[in-house]
C-alpha cells in the first residue's frame, strides 16, 4: 500500500488554513483551522471543531463535484483536520456565485434581502486582503496582469455555474438554499486551471428551505451563536441519502 505524503514545513498560513509541503513536491496538505474571521479579518474569534467540520465537509463536496466531472486540486481527506491536495499556482480571483440577494449585493445596489436573482450571478473579486479584495471586471484583470487569455475569464465563469448547478440541486434535495459561495482556483503543474480552496459554510451561504435559518458564517457574522452546530447540521444533510 502507498503511503500518503508526510508533512513538512509550512508554505502559507491563511484565514482558515494552513498549507504544508510534502514529501511529494507536487502535493500539499491543507489543514483547517478554528479560527473564525469576518469583514476583512476585523473580526476574529475561534470555535473548536469548527476546522474539522469545514475539512469533512470540502472534502465530500469535492468527490460530489468530482463524479461530476469537476477537475480540483483535492486529492483525499487524511484525516479529520487534514486534506492532501495538488499543488497548484493560485488565481488571485474569488470568484462569487449569487442566486439570492443579500449581504455585501443588497448593501450595493439596494436589492432586497433575500431576493430571488433572475439569474445566477457571476462576480470577480481580486484577491488582495491589502485592498480589501475589491470587485474587479474582466479589463481590471487584464491590467492588473492576473490573466494573458481572456478565454480563461470564461472558463472560470462556466465552470462557476457549473458547480452551481450541481450544488443547488444537491442541497435542494436536502432542505437547503444555496444562497450564494465563493470558489478560487488554481493551475496545476500541467497549467490546467482546476478548483481549489475549499467549499464549506465558511465560504457559501447556507438557508433553511422552509425556516431561512442560516446555517453558515454569516451566525458568527451577524452574532447569532450556535455557530459550531449549523456547521454540523449542514454536514448531516450532506451525509444524507
Amino acid at each position: 500500500m502507498n503511503q500518503s505524503p508526510q508533512k513538512q514545513s509550512l508554505l502559507y498560513e491563511g484565514k482558515g488554513k494552513k498549507l504544508f509541503a510534502t514529501t511529494d513536491e507536487g502535493q500539499v496538505i491543507a489543514e483547517f483551522k478554528d479560527d473564525l474571521t469576518a469583514f476583512n479579518a476585523q473580526k476574529r474569534s475561534s470555535e473548536s471543531g469548527k476546522g474539522a467540520l469545514n475539512c469533512v465537509i470540502s472534502s465530500l463536496l469535492f468527490e460530489l463535484l468530482g463524479k461530476h466531472g469537476i477537475k480540483s486540486h483535492y486529492i483525499k481527506m487524511l484525516d479529520e483536520n487534514n486534506m492532501l491536495c495538488q499543488k497548484v499556482q493560485i488565481i488571485p480571483i474569488e470568484v462569487v456565485v449569487r442566486n439570492i440577494a443579500t449581504g455585501s449585493l443588497s448593501k450595493r445596489l439596494g436589492i432586497e434581502d433575500g431576493i430571488v436573482l433572475p439569474f445566477t450571478l457571476v462576480e470577480f473579486y481580486y484577491k488582495d486582503d491589502a485592498l480589501g479584495d475589491p470587485i474587479i471586471n474582466d479589463e481590471h484583470c487584464k491590467i492588473l496582469g492576473i490573466i494573458n487569455d481572456e478565454r480563461d475569464l470564461e472558463h472560470l465563469r462556466q465552470e462557476a455555474r457549473k458547480i452551481n448547478d450541481i450544488l443547488r440541486a444537491f442541497f435542494d434535495d436536502r432542505g437547503l438554499k444555496l444562497v450564494d459561495f465563493k470558489l478560487e482556483f488554481g493551475r496545476n503543474a500541467q497549467g490546467e486551471i482546476i478548483l481549489a480552496d475549499e467549499i464549506s459554510p465558511d465560504s457559501c451561504r447556507f438557508w433553511d428551505k422552509q425556516t431561512n435559518k442560516k446555517l453558515d458564517k454569516d451566525r458568527f457574522r451577524q452574532d447569532l451563536g450556535d455557530l459550531k452546530s449549523a456547521y454540523a447540521e449542514v454536514l448531516q444533510r450532506i451525509q444524507t441519502p
